[in-house]
Formats: C-alpha cells, sequence, structure tokens
C-alpha cells in the first residue's frame, strides 16, 4: 500500500521541513543578482556592490529603504548609466543617461571630488533627503553618508535635477551629453517622475573604479551589519 505524501512527511520531520521550506529561502536568487538581471546594461558587480552598500546602511538604524538608484561612472555619459530599482517588489523604474560634474572629465568621468567648488562628481553611498524647487527647477537634496568621499554633498548642493544638456540627441551628435557642476543631472522629461520616486531616505550609490575607494568604503567591507573601520587616511584621500 503506498502511504500518503503528507502522512510520509509527518513520520519524517527532518523530510517535511526541507519539502515545505519557502522557495525564497534557497532558490530564489539575491536581490544583487535579480537586480541584475533587470538591467541587462548595467554591470553585476556594480549592481552587487550597491546592493551591499545600501543594505549595510539600513541596518545602522536608519530608515529602511525601498527604492536604489545605481550610477556607474565608469561608463560614458553618452550611454545609460542610471538606474532606479524598487528593491521590494524587484522592478527596474528608470533606466537613464546621467551626467558628470566638468572637472570629473569629458565623454568619460575618471576624477572625483568632495570639495567645495571643485565641479567635480562624488562617488559613494547617498541617502536622499528632501525636495525643492531651484534655479535648476524641481530637485532631490542627497546626504552624502561615507566621511571624506561625499559628506559635503549638502554643503556643495550635490542634487538630482533636471537638464535640458541631458539629451539622447546630444549623446549622439557630440558623443557625450552636457556636465553639471558636479550634481547627477538627468533628462528633464523625467525628471519629477524620478525624483518623487526617490525622495525622502531612498538609496543612492554613486560607483567608479577608485581603488582607494573601493578598499575604504565602510559600507563595502560591512560584514554582519556591523560597519568596518576605514584605513586611516585612505578615505579622505579618495574624496579629495
Amino acid at each position: 500500500m503506498i502511504r500518503p505524501l503528507r502522512t510520509l512527511l509527518a513520520s519524517a520531520p527532518v523530510l517535511g521541513a526541507l519539502f515545505f521550506l519557502p522557495f525564497s529561502a534557497h532558490a530564489a536568487d539575491s536581490l544583487g543578482d535579480a537586480l541584475a538581471r533587470l538591467a541587462p546594461s548595467a554591470d553585476p558587480h556594480v549592481i552587487g556592490l550597491a546592493v551591499k552598500a545600501s543594505e549595510c546602511a539600513q541596518t545602522q538604524g536608519g530608515q529602511p529603504a525601498d527604492r536604489l538608484a545605481v550610477i556607474d561612472y565608469s561608463k560614458p555619459s553618452s550611454e545609460p548609466r542610471l538606474w532606479v530599482f524598487d528593491t521590494v517588489n524587484r522592478k527596474l523604474l528608470f533606466q537613464e543617461l546621467v551626467a558628470h560634474g566638468k572637472n570629473s572629465g569629458d565623454a568619460n568621468s575618471t576624477q572625483f571630488s568632495n570639495a567645495p567648488n571643485s565641479l567635480a562628481s562624488s562617488l559613494g553611498l547617498f541617502r536622499t533627503s528632501d525636495t525643492y524647487t531651484g534655479k535648476n527647477g524641481y530637485s532631490l537634496r542627497m546626504q552624502g553618508l561615507e566621511p571624506g568621499v561625499n559628506d559635503k554633498a549638502m554643503a556643495r548642493a550635490i542634487v538630482i535635477h533636471g537638464a535640458a544638456y541631458v539629451n539622447e540627441a546630444m549623446a549622439k551628435v557630440a558623443g557625450r551629453i552636457g556636465r553639471s557642476w558636479g550634481c547627477p543631472a538627468v533628462r528633464t522629461a523625467i525628471a519629477h517622475k524620478l525624483i518623487d520616486a526617490l525622495k525622502g531616505g531612498q538609496m543612492v550609490f554613486s560607483y567608479y573604479p577608485d581603488k582607494r575607494w573601493l578598499a575604504s568604503s565602510h559600507y563595502l567591507k560591512c560584514q554582519n551589519g556591523q560597519l568596518a573601520k576605514a584605513e586611516a587616511g585612505v578615505a579622505s584621500r579618495a574624496g579629495s
């Protein structure tokens, strides 16, 4: 006589526990893998770093975030290099062009700074703040979370805003889009919706393969929810 499956599982507690184990516990992708599949043009390694940094920040007593923006400054400005994800529902909300600072480079950005009046972009992890309407229209303030790397973002007015010089036509003709004074400017057509998706405590991760920053970032070296201590002097040099 063949015994019913439920009876068999009841008589074998370990087997039963394994059988009814939630799919997400073993078979589902990690968040980084899932987001990378949503954005095939993005570097999966960069997405993974962004997820790690964001998750680390959220274990430090800060408010939870359900949106993550990833900027890959290693890509030329003529290509989409900004992705905004809904990390709860695992959806890609935006894939966009984004400007870098005029002193960060021409078509490609290679130089980054945390210094006032540097007119350069900053790397690292940011948490978004409030919105306002200024000379560049509807804009989103960001708090830089990495000392010596981007923690002067508020004082420098490094914000997300729309800009006419961010457009596909210019990218095709000139081989690059226009440049900002350090802000991650986006197309005016989508600026308002993108800002609304990211306002109020969401995460923004700006990447470039800067060895000093990668080696020293607290958030990229987070272990078991604890921030790592940066190597003395390294973080400040990366943001100089």
